[in-house]
């Protein structure tokens, strides 16, 4: 035991070093220098980071230094992102089935499964090639692709047929009157049909800068309120008075620590 934690703690000097050095390196070069999984690389990414000696981007690591100079506003969304998905991650349960619909961020916290072994069906098309741990089964629901999104009758008649576990969902704004924003009107659809066919819990994620006031009443086409209980997964940043206000129309809100 000494001598495996003796090993592990040499991996993490060796990629702190490297992160120093470079200013940036990625999960999968980190995996192929190591001889590693890209899973224990991001573990070893996450220790790093609860010690303050780097900060996680998505896809890779970032010295403190780089972080706090060059990041982006984009890069600094990115981080907030890839936080809720590793958060949201802790949800899933070994043999869950799931849905998830066009969200990136829900999509992503796949890799953070483990081995736990999940079947998901979705409509996203951004999975298709992508690694996730071997335990993970995605099952496409086929359709009209837009902005790498499957929509459509065929997706409606296919859903109809499935069920799940737990439903995550995207989006593209939440209102603090409770109202989920979609960019594609026809994903609400689809959505909804997902929801009815889900049997134990509802998650929505969204990163802050999604999470806003509702500044004008007017047109809401694209706009829908879930009747069933939701939890709301974002970062800190998000506006308090947002929050709050979406918590008092009965929204669970879990607030993702981001620094």
């Amino acid at each position: 035991m000494k001598n495996n934690r003796k090993a592990v703690d040499e991996r993490h000097m060796k990629i702190l070093n490297m992160i120093r050095e470079r200013g940036e390196v990625k999960v999968e070069d980190l995996a192929k220098i190591f001889q590693i999984s890209p899973m224990t690389v991001r573990r070893d990414m996450q220790y790093l980071e609860e010690e303050k000696l780097i900060s996680r981007i998505h896809g890779g690591a970032v010295s403190l230094e780089k972080a706090n100079m060059l990041l982006s506003q984009d890069e600094k969304i990115a981080i907030c992102r890839e936080r809720i998905s590793e958060y949201a991650s802790r949800f899933i349960d070994d043999g869950d089935t799931l849905f998830i619909n066009g969200s990136r961020t829900a999509l992503n916290m796949l890799k953070y499964a483990g081995d736990k072994k999940i079947l998901v069906y979705t409509n996203n098309c951004w999975g298709i090639g992508e690694k996730y741990p071997d335990d993970v089964m995605l099952r496409f629901t086929g359709g009209e692709v837009r902005s790498n999104v499957m929509v459509g009758e065929y997706v409606m008649r296919n859903l109809l047929s499935m069920t799940a576990d737990k439903t995550f969902l995207g989006c593209a704004a939440v209102y603090d009157d409770g109202e989920f924003r979609y960019d594609i009107p026809t994903e609400i659809g689809i959505n909804e049909a997902m929801i009815s066919r889900t049997t134990k819990a509802l998650y929505v994620l969204a990163d802050h800068t999604k999470i806003k006031k509702r500044e004008a009443q007017g047109n809401t086409y694209g706009s829908c309120v879930y009747d069933q209980p939701c939890t709301l997964v974002t970062d800190d940043n998000a506006n308090p008075a947002v929050v709050e206000r979406l918590r008092r129309h009965g929204i669970h809100v879990i607030l993702v620590p981001t620094k």
